[in-house]
This record gives structure tokens, C-alpha cells and sequence, in this order.
């Protein structure tokens, strides 16, 4: 047994080694061929949708939960770099701090009393929905009473530079662990209502929760400003202005040839790929460390066999809220990393259907539950939608350089480049799923 394992582990991990070895060549090729400064601004996207991939892959790849939104837990981790970051609005906080205050205490004792009136009232039928129902109407209708006005106080100061209350002022960083937090508590409050679900509907569920999220966002100006969108978030790094002031910089990008404005561009990528590429590798870690242990053995047990690992005496309902509350706790992480990568928010850039249909390809092409596959599937993945449209305008004009430059076809052709995004998206899936239908790594059966 021993004798016939071990040359197909080891080949395993030379074919590992070597589609690493290609991704790589992939990003110097576009660094000799466009620019470093591209290639680093696609290792940092590449980075950061591989940790994506990681967080749904400890979801799908560990436990078998289809989860359809993964951009609401990103937007909650975005939402945490305005909260942590942003300096407080003081004329804000004194128009109606206290009222929003005031009114969230109050919705969060409307969830409570109507859960007791639930919970303690010994009527069945009609009698205990009607009194739960009006509890909660006349506790939601206080908090409107108490946050309206508040809202429109704090919306009407600096509208166009303000108009929201602002953060805790603190470095940015924090918020990557903050907005894991905030997802974490989310996926907690939706998975305990809607993981006793069947699959399909656990996907419908999450697919809403999400777009509730992203609707929430939107709208609430005095949180996020909305669709105003929040700019000039602070940065872990150095900010190129600074780098091109400082005389030590401009002889450094003197040395190597380089200008300065292009120097000091690549820096800061650079310095955002180091601070991404620890947190990618801890959190890397962590996640193989759990899949070899006998608590990964037991998500895999539930994963294959739900009736079985109940018959086993293990609590299904319960080790797929934990693993959904973690998978979401790293989408989450992700977030407040793209935010922070950005320097702004903008909610409406969240877009369920559409990047959550990547992250799934990510997961799917990398190869659903092993880690290695999920980094690897974030990386070509991302690599191929944004290097798609070039690769689609040098195909183009290769295809019709006979045409003189005026030609009808020959220039809807090369408008139409754009789109070829789309079609490699799905010509790569099918590739893969056709010569390797686990992934490209697929999962060790240990």
C-alpha cells in the first residue's frame, strides 16, 4: 500500500510544483511584454481572490454548503475599512448620533422581546403569531420614530464630502480582522436560520441575504455614504506622492532606471503584495492544518455522508454553522483587503451573480476541497479575466491585419474584443473539466 502511494504523492507534488511554476511565468510574461506595474497590480487581485477562493472552499470544498453570497460577506468586510478607518464626523455624531444610537438599541430590543413573546407565550395557532407580529410592529415603528430624523440630520451636513458619521480613525489594517468579525457574525445569524435547509434552498437563502446586504449598503448614506461612495481611505503603505517628494527615492529610481512616477508605483504594489501575500500564507496555514486534523476527517465524514455521521452521534446542524461562520470570516477578510487595496468603497462594485460565479470557477478549476487548488484556481482565474480582453485585441488584429484599418468588420471586430472575456471564462472551465475533472489539483483522499 505504502509502495503504490507514495510515487503518486510525489508525482502529485511535482505536477503541483509545475502549475505553480507556470502561473508564475504567466505574470513575468506580463511583466516583460505590458509592465511590472501591471503584473504586481494583478498579483495583488490574484492574491486576494485566491484568499476568496480559500473562504468558500473551507465552505463548499469541506462540507459540501452551496453558498450563492459571497459578495455580501465581502461587503461587509468592506464596510469595515470605512468603520475602522474613517476619521469621526463630530458635526455628524452631534446632529444625530444619538438618535441612530438610540434607534439601533431600540431595533435590537424589538428582535429581543419578540423572541420572548415567541418563546414564553403558551398560545399556538393564530394568537402567538398575532402577538409576536404586533410586537414587532410597534418596536419597529419606535425605531423609525427615533432613527429618521437622525438619519436626515447627519445626511444633510457636508452632503457632497460628508453626510455619514464617519469611523474610529484607526489604521486600516485593522479592519482586515474587523471585517472577518462582521462576516463571521452575519454567516452566524444566517446559518442559524436557513442551514437546516436543503442545499438549493441554502443557495436561494444566502443569494437574498446577500443582495439584502449590498441594498443595505447602498442606502443607508449616514453608514457609507452610499452611492456618494467613500474615497481617500487611509493605507498600510507609503503613498506615491511621498515616495516622489523624498530625494532618497528619486535617486533610488535613478539607479535602477526606472522614473520616478513609475517607481514609486511599483513600490507601493510591491510593499500591498508582501502584506497580502503573509496574510494568504497564514491563513493557508490555518486551513490545511484543520483539513488534516480529525476535525477536517469529520467535515469530510458529514461531507460525504450526512446520515451516516449523524448515526455517528455528530451534530450536522452544528458543524455546518461552524464551518459556514468560518468560510464567510475569510471572504470577509478578503473584502476589507480589496477595499483597502482600492482606497475606496463603493457598494455598488458588488455585484452578487457576477463575482460570485468567479469565486465558484476559482474553487471548481482549482479543485474543490484542497487548499493548493483553491490558490492556484484564484490566481489563473483572475489572470484571465483581466488579461483576457488584450490577449482578445491582439487576436483580433491578428486575425484581420489583411483588412485595411476602415473595414466594417475588421473594427467591430476589435471593439468586440472585450467581450472575448467571457467566452475564455467559460472555454478555460471547459477545458478543465473535460482533461481534469476534480480540479486541477484535486482533493487527497487521505
Amino acid at each position: 500500500m505504502t509502495q503504490t502511494h507514495q510515487p503518486t504523492t510525489t508525482a502529485q507534488s511535482r505536477r503541483n510544483i509545475l502549475l505553480f511554476g507556470i502561473m508564475t511565468l504567466l505574470l513575468c510574461f506580463v511583466g516583460f511584454v505590458q509592465s511590472w506595474n501591471v503584473t504586481f497590480s494583478l498579483l495583488n487581485m490574484c492574491l486576494i481572490s485566491a484568499i476568496m477562493a480559500l473562504g468558500l472552499n473551507i465552505q463548499w470544498g469541506y462540507a459540501g454548503l452551496f453558498n450563492v453570497g459571497v459578495m455580501g460577506f465581502a461587503a461587509l468586510g468592506g464596510l469595515a475599512g470605512v468603520l475602522v478607518s474613517q476619521a469621526p464626523i463630530p458635526a455628524a455624531w452631534a446632529a444625530g448620533g444619538a438618535g441612530v444610537v438610540g434607534g439601533l438599541i431600540t431595533g435590537l430590543a424589538t428582535i429581543l422581546a419578540g423572541l420572548a413573546v415567541w418563546r414564553r407565550t403558551r398560545m399556538r395557532g393564530r394568537q402567538r403569531h398575532w402577538l409576536t407580529g404586533l410586537t414587532v410592529l410597534v418596536g419597529y415603528t419606535v425605531m423609525r420614530m427615533i432613527i429618521d430624523p437622525a438619519v436626515s440630520a447627519i445626511e444633510a451636513i457636508d452632503p457632497a464630502r460628508a453626510g455619514f458619521l464617519g469611523g474610529a480613525g484607526m489604521p486600516i489594517i485593522f479592519s482586515w480582522a474587523v471585517g472577518g468579525i462582521f462576516a463571521a457574525a452575519v454567516a452566524w445569524v444566517v446559518g442559524r436560520i436557513s442551514l437546516g435547509l436543503r442545499s438549493d434552498y441554502l443557495a436561494i437563502a444566502t443569494l437574498g441575504i446577500s443582495e439584502i446586504i449590498i441594498y443595505f449598503l447602498k442606502f443607508e448614506d449616514w453608514l457609507t455614504r452610499g452611492v456618494k461612495n467613500v474615497a481617500g481611505l487611509s493605507r498600510p503603505v507609503p503613498y506615491e506622492v511621498d515616495l516622489n517628494k523624498s530625494a532618497q527615492f528619486q535617486e533610488f529610481a535613478s539607479s535602477i532606471g526606472m522614473n520616478v512616477i513609475d517607481a514609486s508605483s511599483l513600490v507601493v504594489k510591491i510593499s500591498y503584495a508582501i502584506l497580502f501575500t503573509l496574510v494568504l500564507l497564514v491563513i493557508l496555514w490555518l486551513s490545511e492544518a484543520a483539513l488534516r486534523s480529525p476535525w477536517g476527517r469529520m467535515m469530510r465524514a458529514i461531507r460525504d455522508n450526512e446520515t451516516a455521521a449523524s448515526a455517528m452521534g455528530k451534530d450536522v446542524t452544528s458543524r455546518h454553522l461552524q464551518v459556514f461562520v468560518l468560510g464567510s470570516a475569510v471572504v470577509g477578510i478578503a473584502g476589507a483587503m480589496l477595499t483597502t487595496l482600492d482606497g475606496q468603497f463603493t457598494p455598488t462594485s458588488y455585484q452578487p451573480l457576477r463575482f460570485t460565479f468567479l469565486i465558484w470557477v476559482m474553487v471548481i478549476i482549482g479543485g474543490s476541497g484542497n487548499n493548493w487548488g483553491a490558490v492556484l484556481g484564484g490566481f489563473l482565474i483572475w489572470f484571465f479575466w483581466i488579461e483576457a480582453e488584450p490577449m482578445g485585441l491582439w487576436v483580433m488584429d491578428a486575425l484581420t491585419s489583411g483588412m485595411p484599418d476602415g473595414h466594417w468588420l475588421r473594427m467591430h471586430l476589435m471593439d468586440s474584443a472585450a467581450h472575448t472575456r467571457l467566452m475564455t471564462m467559460g472555454l478555460v472551465l471547459l477545458l478543465v473539466l473535460r482533461f481534469s475533472p476534480r480540479g486541477l489539483i484535486p482533493e487527497v483522499k487521505r
